[in-house]
C-alpha cells in the first residue's frame, strides 16, 4: 500500500513532532511548521498526533493511492480535490484505490498537512520521520518528495471518527492573517533601545522573499542595540526573534539551528506559531507583547483539549 508521487509540488516534506532530546549535540528538531494542523489532521483520521503527514508548502503535489486509505487535510486551502471532488480542510473521507489527489488554486494560508490514517512506514532516523534537506539524511528524509516517489502506507481500514472541535482549537486562517502575533521578552531585550523596543511592537514588518522553514527574515525599521554587544552562543528555539548587526529581525522557525550568538530581543508565543506559519513572504507582521505566564496558561490549555481528543478518538 502506497502513495505515489505523481507531481511534486513546490515543497512537500514528511513532518512529524520532530526529533527532540538531540539538541545537544546539534542536531535541530525539525517537525511541523504549523504543529496544530499537523496534529488536527492526524486525530481527524484517528492517528496518535504525533504521526507522520505531509507538509505541503503554497502548491501541493499530485498523488495516487494504489489501496483505500482514509485521508484528512490540516492547515492552509491550497484547493486539494480528490478526483477531480472539492477536498476542503479539516474534512476526513476515504480516497479509493486510483484515487488521485490534486491541488489547484490556493485559497488561503501557505502550508497544508496530508494525513492518512494508520500512518505513512518510513524508516526514522533518530526517531523521527521529520524530513531535514540541510542534514542530507537518507532518502525522502533529506530532500523535498519528488515524481516517483512512493510512501508507504500503513493498513487501517477505521471509519472517520466523530470528532467535534472544541471552541478553542477552532482556526480561520483568512482571519488569523490579520491577527498580531505575541511575544515574550528575549534573553536580551533591556540589550536594546526603549525605541527599539517601541518599533518591535509598533511597527509594521513584512516577511522577507528569501524567508524558510528555517527563518522569519523580516523587513522594517531597524533594532539598535543600547551598545556593541559580544556574546557567547545560546540556546534558541521555534519562534526565538534574534537582531543580527543589521538590525533587521530573524524569527527561528522548525528547521533553526540549535544555538545562535546574535542577541534575541523576543520569543513568539508557542500558542501563535501556527499564525506566523501560515503567513507568506511579503505578508505583513505586527507584535504585541505578553506576559510569559498567558503564554504557558495559554500553551497548557491547547495541550489539554488536544490530549482530550486523542484519548476519545484516536
Amino acid at each position: 500500500m502506497s502513495l505515489e508521487i505523481l507531481k511534486p509540488g513546490l515543497c512537500s516534506t514528511l513532518q512529524d513532532t520532530g526529533r527532540v532530546g538531540h539538541q545537544h549535540v546539534g542536531v535541530p528538531v525539525n517537525g511541523p511548521m504549523d504543529a496544530l494542523a499537523q496534529q488536527l489532521a492526524n486525530l481527524l483520521v484517528g492517528n496518535r498526533r504525533d504521526a507522520g503527514v505531509v507538509e505541503m508548502t503554497l502548491q501541493g503535489p499530485t498523488a495516487r493511492f494504489d489501496a483505500a486509505a482514509l485521508i484528512a487535510i490540516g492547515g492552509a486551502d491550497l484547493g486539494a480535490t480528490l478526483d477531480g471532488e472539492p477536498l476542503p480542510p479539516h474534512r476526513p473521507v476515504r480516497a479509493m484505490a486510483g484515487s488521485i489527489l490534486a491541488f489547484g488554486q490556493r485559497r488561503f494560508g501557505a502550508r497544508a498537512y496530508l494525513a492518512v490514517a494508520g500512518g505513512f512506514t518510513q524508516d526514522s532516523v533518530l526517531g523521527s520521520v521529520s524530513t531535514y534537506r540541510r542534514g542530507a539524511y537518507a532518502g525522502v528524509l533529506g530532500r523535498a518528495l519528488q515524481a516517483g516517489d512512493r510512501l508507504g502506507l500503513a493498513s487501517s481500514f477505521r471509519n472517520p471518527p466523530r470528532i467535534v472541535l472544541p471552541s478553542g482549537l477552532r482556526r480561520c486562517i483568512e482571519r488569523e492573517a490579520l491577527s498580531a502575533i505575541r511575544l515574550v521578552p528575549g534573553g536580551e531585550w533591556h540589550a536594546f533601545t526603549d525605541q527599539a523596543q517601541r518599533t518591535l511592537l509598533e511597527a509594521e514588518y513584512r516577511i522577507g522573499n528569501d524567508s524558510e522553514r528555517m527563518g522569519y527574515r523580516l523587513l522594517g525599521e531597524p533594532l539598535p542595540l543600547l551598545a556593541p554587544l559580544e556574546l557567547l552562543s545560546e540556546a534558541v528555539t521555534f519562534g526565538t526573534v534574534q537582531v543580527p548587526p543589521s538590525g533587521q529581525p530573524i524569527v527561528l522557525m522548525a528547521d533553526r539551528q540549535t544555538t545562535g550568538g546574535y542577541p534575541r530581543i523576543a520569543n513568539v508565543i508557542s500558542a501563535d506559531l501556527p499564525l506566523l506559519a501560515q503567513r507568506l513572504p511579503g505578508e505583513a507582521v505586527r507584535f504585541e507583547l505578553t506576559t510569559l505566564e498567558h503564554a504557558q496558561r495559554l500553551a497548557v490549555q491547547r495541550a489539554r483539549l488536544l490530549v482530550q481528543l486523542e484519548r476519545e478518538h484516536a
